[in-house]
């Protein structure tokens, strides 16, 4: 029984709420502050590659004859958005800059709100959002901006929203649904919270 017990304390040590060290963070791929997913569009496309291709599919001749599907490469990282299934190059543009956005949300970090570096344009992205409900659509611009700073805010925290909750002044399960609604993100932060030795996110 004192074995038990001594043992569960233990475990509940190692996995209270506790900021790890620097060197203990998970590795990933960082680029420069600002976060790419935080520029304003026009800013962000003087950074792309843009790639238009007739595409098949859906809709087949018809389709071939009127969509062109649109290719953006950021061109520091290689990470691309596509959208292929607009009629009008113009909307598939919409969509794959949206798209990029939030591959660059997932893919790239910058220093987080715990490294004290600062960023103007990130630092108005926290304080419009901070003490906020943190529902925005998948349509929203600022989605990914937000997004790219809880990730690198989680990354930093070893994967623990309770700690960056206190940062962004909202609650802990805010910080979970709004991860847990790209599914790319919340498997991201959970591979963070194994890194750590902390159980998978739910």
């Amino acid at each position: 029984m004192g074995n038990q017990r001594s043992e569960d304390d233990s475990d509940r040590e190692r996995l209270k709420p506790v900021l790890p060290e620097t060197n203990q963070r998970m590795p990933l791929v960082f680029c420069e502050p600002p976060h790419p997913a935080v520029l304003a569009s026009e800013k962000l496309l003087t950074f792309c590659e843009l790639r238009t291709q007739r595409r098949s599919g859906p809709g087949g001749q018809h389709r071939n004859k009127t969509s062109s599907g649109v290719f953006l490469t950021h061109g520091s990282s290689g990470i691309v958005g596509e959208a292929t299934e607009r009629r009008s190059q113009a909307a598939n543009r919409t969509v794959a800059l949206q798209r990029l956005r939030f591959c660059l949300a997932v893919q790239l970090r910058t220093p987080s709100i715990f490294d004290r570096v600062d960023s103007p344009l990130e630092s108005d992205v926290r304080d419009r959002y901070a003490a906020t409900t943190l529902k925005l659509n998948d349509q929203n611009d600022a989605k990914p901006a937000v997004l790219a700073l809880l990730l690198n805010d989680l990354h930093a925290s070893g994967g623990q929203p309770s700690l960056v909750a206190q940062q962004w002044s909202v609650s802990t399960s805010s910080i979970v649904k709004f991860v847990k609604s790209n599914g790319d993100a919340f498997s991201l932060v959970n591979r963070m919270r194994e890194h750590h030795g902390r159980r998978a996110l739910k």
